[in-house]
């Protein structure tokens, strides 16, 4: 079996996992995405080891668009996507995304590698700590939420992730309801990911060949492995929040989480 057809394979493996954890947590799928396909670029020695993690990460954002898409429309038929928030929010990390896609080529991979282990710790922390919300917090004002959500879709950009890690918990502290921002994150995602790719595909298209399988730093094979399997699953994901009991598949969720941040500084 040759090289190639063992990547596609193992990325539809991949993608039936990060569809599913997209639809039931409201995450992009990329915390699972960046650090199992640098491991398979290295693995089969398919890119140049200072380019892996941006051709990982742009090729997440990629997927998202996919996976955000349809864990959103399945959010959207439950009405868990908040109309008077989630325009501001969409504005602000759309700036912020696009900005990440064309920086991210020139931070040095190992850079990149630490920023991504750094933040995957903390996200994970957060899940872990079961903060009870005790008082209602009033969201701020729409142009300040989306100030302050512009710095978490160029962060998201960097990572490679849809943000829902990173937006879940800023509207649930505001009070927002953990569907409905779970909802939001989703709709969202789809706005940091085509920001994302647009500017990573721009910042990568002297620097990769089309004929390799690359548009910019975006990995054409991987990609569409992905998304064959991403999309469904995060169907059935987003349907599977309303049985299963999400906090605790998020406690799990973030122990893998933390396994994996390890894992990557280690390397």
């Amino acid at each position: 079996m040759s090289d190639l057809l063992w990547v596609v394979l193992s990325c539809a493996l991949l993608g039936c996992l990060v569809g599913f954890l997209a639809g039931l947590l409201g995450i992009g799928g990329g915390l699972i995405i960046v650090p199992f396909l640098s491991a398979i670029l290295v693995h089969f020695n398919l890119v140049a080891f200072d380019q892996v993690m941006v051709i990982a990460i742009a090729t997440s954002l990629a997927s998202i668009i996919f996976t955000s898409s349809s864990s959103a429309i399945a959010h959207h038929k439950h009405n868990n996507i908040p109309r008077d928030i989630t325009p501001w929010i969409m504005g602000g990390v759309a700036v912020g995304a696009l900005i990440s896609g064309f920086i991210a080529g020139s931070i040095p991979s190992k850079i990149l590698k630490i920023i991504f282990a750094i933040c995957v710790t903390f996200i994970a922390l957060r899940m872990l700590i079961n903060s009870k919300q005790k008082t209602h917090r009033k969201l701020p004002k729409k142009p300040v939420l989306t100030a302050m959500t512009a710095s978490l879709g160029g962060l998201s950009g960097l990572l490679g992730i849809g943000g829902g890690a990173l937006l879940v918990p800023l509207l649930t502290h505001f009070s927002v309801n953990m569907k409905k921002a779970i909802g939001c994150s989703a709709a969202c995602g789809i706005v940091i990911a085509i920001f994302g790719t647009f500017g990573y595909v721009s910042s990568g298209w002297s620097v990769t060949q089309v004929n390799q399988g690359f548009v910019g730093y975006v990995y054409l094979p991987a990609l569409l492995a992905i998304v064959s399997t991403s999309a469904i699953f995060a169907q059935l994901g987003a349907k599977a929040t309303q049985h299963l009991p999400v906090k605790i598949i998020k406690k799990i969720f973030a122990v893998i989480l933390s396994i994996i941040a390890v894992r990557m500084l280690l390397v």
